[in-house]
C-alpha cells in the first residue's frame, strides 16, 4: 500500500497543473500522480489549435467570449461557470507562461491571436500547431522540479475505493479513499490510500475507434466514477471533430486543426463543390457540430469515403510557418498541401459531459474531485466552443487547489483492504480482447455516431448488453490486465452514452437525433 495526501489520476494539463500548485503550497505533503502510459501521454499533448482567452481588450471583451461560449453551448451552459472560467482564464495562462510555456508572438512581442469556428474575435493563443505539447512540456519540467510529487507512469487506476469495498453499511453518504492501481510492468495490483483523489483522466474517443484522441483515451475516470455511484451527466454530447485526416484505416486519426479553416481553407465534396455555405452562412467557420453533420450528410449523399480540405489557394509559406506539423504529416501521406486537397472525415474528438462537478471541482462523492475532459463543469453545455477545453482544465485545476488550500482533507483511520483477485487465472490468448473492443467501436460508430435515431440507439443498447455480459464473464474469471480494464471501462462509457442519448428528446448542440428534426 502507498499512502499519499493527494492522489491525481492523469498527467495532462489539468492533473499536472493541480499537482504543481499543491506541491508548491504544501512542500511537506505528498502528491502522487498516476498515469497509464508515459508521463507525457495525454489528450493535452495532442491539442493543436490553442487556448481561447481574452487578451486584446481593444477589439475583444470577456462579454464577447462569454456570449460565443453560450451560443455554442446551445442553451445548456451554466452561465456562472462560463463567466468564472472566461474571466479567470487569462490569469491562469499568464501563470503558465511564468512556468515556462511559450506561445507565439509578433515582432513587437505581443501574443499572436488566432480565430477558430464559433469565435467572433481573434483570441486563440497558440504555439505553432503543437500548443498542447508545449503546455505539457512546460508542466512536466515544472513537476520535475518539485520533490514532493511522485509520478507513476505505466500505472493504471482500476477502481476508486469507497465503503462498498470494505463496509456492510449501505449508507448513501459515501467517501473516496483512493484507488486500486495496476502496475503495468509487474502486473501487480496495489492500493493507493489518499486523503483526497482527483480524476484528471481525459476523454473517451477510443470508444468510437475513429478518433483524434490518443490510444489512452478510453474513458477510465468516467467509468470508475460511474461504478462508484458518482453523478455523470451530458454523455450524449460528443463533439466530433469535422476534419480528421482520412487514410482509409480505423483507429486514431491525425487531427487537421480547426485553425486551418480559420486560416481560410475551403471544404469541398468529391465533385469539388464548396458545400458549407448550403448549411450555414458562416461557411467553414460554423461551429463544429454543424460542420460535422454537413460532412456526414455530403458523405452519405455521395457515397464517398470522405470530403476534402482545400488549402491550395492559400499562401503556402505562411501555411508552413503556422502549421508545420500538419504540413509535414500530410507530406508523409503523399499529400502536398500546396496542390493536393486533404481527405478528411469527422472523428470522435471531445466529450462535453462527464463527471458532474461544482464550481470548486467537487463531485457527488466526498473527497473526490474532477477536472479536465473527464468532468462536466457546465462550461460547454451541449457543445464546446473551440479551444475552451485547455482553458477549462487550467481554471478548474486552480479552483480545486484554492478549495484544498482552505479545506485540508482529513486522513481516514479506516482499514482499506488489498485488491482481492483470488481464484482468477491469467487470460490466455491475445485475440479475444481486441476482437471485443473492435465490436464495441463498430457498434458505437454505426448506432451512436454523428447522427443518431432512437431505433439505432435501442439496437445499440441490446447489442451492448450482450457485450457487457461477455466482458463481465472475462472480468470475473481472469486476472486484470490493461486491455481487459480498458474494455470494461469503454463498455461502461458506451452504456452511459447510449442511455443518455435515449433520454434526450430534443436536438441540442452536438447531439442530433433524426427523429427530432422537426
Amino acid at each position: 500500500m502507498i499512502e499519499t495526501n493527494y492522489l491525481i489520476i492523469g498527467s495532462g494539463a489539468a492533473g499536472l497543473t493541480l499537482a504543481v500548485k499543491l506541491a508548491a503550497e504544501f512542500p511537506k505533503r505528498k502528491i502522487t500522480v498516476v498515469t497509464k502510459a508515459n508521463e507525457s501521454e495525454s489528450n493535452t499533448k495532442y491539442a493543436q489549435g490553442g487556448v481561447a482567452a481574452v487578451f486584446d481588450l481593444k477589439e475583444d471583451s470577456f462579454q464577447k467570449h462569454i456570449e460565443d461560449t453560450l451560443i455554442a453551448g446551445d442553451g445548456l451552459c451554466n452561465r456562472a461557470v462560463v463567466e468564472m472560467v472566461i474571466k479567470e482564464g487569462p490569469k491562469r495562462l499568464r501563470e503558465l507562461m511564468t512556468w515556462g510555456a511559450n506561445f507565439d508572438t509578433d515582432s513587437d512581442g505581443e501574443l499572436t491571436l488566432g480565430r477558430e469556428g464559433g469565435h467572433s474575435q481573434f483570441r486563440v493563443i497558440h504555439h505553432k500547431d503543437t500548443t498542447g505539447n508545449e503546455i505539457e512540456r512546460a508542466l512536466l519540467a515544472r513537476t520535475n522540479q518539485l520533490a514532493n510529487i511522485t509520478l507513476l507512469p505505466h500505472h493504471f487506476a482500476i477502481d476508486l475505493i469507497t465503503e462498498h469495498h470494505f463496509s456492510e453499511d449501505k449508507t448513501e453518504n459515501l467517501s473516496c479513499y483512493g484507488a486500486y492501481v495496476l502496475d503495468q510492468i509487474s502486473g501487480n495490483i496495489f492500493t493507493i490510500k489518499a486523503d483526497c483523489t482527483t480524476l484528471a483522466s481525459g476523454g473517451m474517443g477510443q470508444v468510437y475507434g475513429h478518433t483524434t484522441n490518443p490510444v489512452v483515451a478510453t474513458g477510465d475516470g468516467i467509468a470508475m466514477a460511474y461504478r462508484a455511484k458518482v453523478q455523470i451527466q451530458n454523455m450524449e454530447f460528443i463533439q466530433f471533430h469535422p476534419t480528421a485526416l482520412y487514410d482509409g484505416n480505423n483507429g486514431a486519426s491525425f487531427l487537421i486543426s480547426e485553425a486551418v479553416r480559420g486560416f481560410g481553407a475551403f471544404l469541398r465534396n468529391k465533385n469539388g463543390e464548396r458545400f458549407m455555405l448550403k448549411y450555414d452562412e458562416r461557411g467553414e467557420l460554423a461551429s463544429r457540430d454543424i460542420v460535422s453533420r454537413a460532412i456526414d450528410s455530403e458523405i452519405k449523399m455521395s457515397g464517398a469515403d470522405c470530403v476534402y480540405l482545400d488549402c491550395t489557394h492559400l499562401d503556402i509559406e505562411d501555411f508552413k510557418q503556422d502549421f508545420p506539423n500538419i504540413y509535414e504529416t500530410c507530406l508523409q501521406q503523399s499529400i502536398n498541401v500546396a496542390k493536393d486537397w486533404i481527405p478528411v472525415v469527422p472523428a470522435a474528438h471531445y466529450l462535453c459531459g462527464g463527471v458532474v462537478v461544482d464550481l470548486d471541482g467537487k463531485t457527488s462523492l466526498k473527497n473526490l474531485f474532477a477536472c479536465g475532459e473527464c468532468s462536466c463543469t457546465g462550461l460547454h453545455g451541449a457543445n464546446r466552443l473551440a479551444s475552451n477545453s485547455l482553458l477549462e482544465a487550467l481554471v478548474y485545476a486552480d479552483r480545486i487547489f484554492q478549495y484544498l488550500r482552505k479545506h485540508k482533507p482529513s486522513r481516514t483511520t479506516k482499514a482499506i483492504p488489498e485488491w482481492n483477485d483470488e481464484g482468477t487465472v491469467l487470460l490466455i490468448g491475445s485475440e479475444i480482447l481486441p476482437q471485443k473492443t473492435g465490436q464495441l467501436q463498430w457498434l458505437m460508430r454505426r448506432y451512436a455516431g454523428v447522427v443518431r435515431n432512437n431505433s439505432d440507439l435501442k439496437e445499440a443498447s441490446l447489442q451492448l448488453e450482450k457485450l457487457y455480459f461477455q466482458m463481465e464473464a472475462l472480468y470475473q474469471k481472469h486476472k486484470l490486465n490493461t486491455a481487459l480494464s480498458e474494455l470494461r471501462n469503454m463498455v461502461n462509457v458506451a452504456h452511459l452514452i447510449i442511455q443518455q442519448s435515449l433520454n434526450r428528446t430534443e436536438n441540442r448542440g452536438g447531439f442530433f437525433n433524426e427523429d427530432y428534426k422537426k
